[in-house]
């Protein structure tokens, strides 16, 4: 079986963003339009389907890094903030936005709460990104069927 190890993790992620649209578990927040993503962030996202796409990634790094906590995933999405004349440090990406995230993800059933640890992925979740992992490995195969021997 394919599993998300074995995919690019943007063309998964945009297989991913097909099936959270389709699921009415999964709505962007009010407050999504005008948010930045993090600190070192000058404007919110332009594209209009971000929150699908951050959820998404969201998924994969917590099937890819199980369990782990909130403050784990945001440094993930983190980048480096230009402080002038000083070097530039990293900062963390906004954590209130992995956390609506993540609790949209347990709504879902496709994460769970571990004491102490963070989330982990629970099995419908595990299901769900082994087969869009699984459909993208087929759409792969299609466009250049000489990689169907590996």
């Amino acid at each position: 079986m394919t599993t998300a190890y074995d995919i690019p993790a943007d063309k998964l992620i945009e297989k991913l963003v097909e099936l959270l649209k389709k699921d009415p578990n999964f709505t962007p927040p009010d407050w999504s339009k005008f948010v930045k993503t993090g600190i070192h962030r000058e404007k919110p996202p332009i594209e209009t389907d971000w929150w699908y796409r951050r959820t998404s990634a969201v998924l994969r790094k917590i099937y890819m890094h199980s369990p782990i906590g909130v403050e784990h995933v945001s440094q993930m999405f983190g980048g480096a903030v230009d402080r002038g004349s000083k070097p530039y440090t990293s900062w963390s990406g906004s954590g209130a936005i992995i956390r609506h995230a993540m609790k949209q993800l347990e709504n879902a059933g496709l994460i769970k709460t571990v004491e102490g640890k963070g989330r982990r992925i629970e099995p419908a979740g595990k299901k769900l990104v082994d087969n869009a992992a699984h459909e993208v490995k087929k759409e792969i195969i299609d466009e250049l069927p000489e990689l169907a021997k590996y």
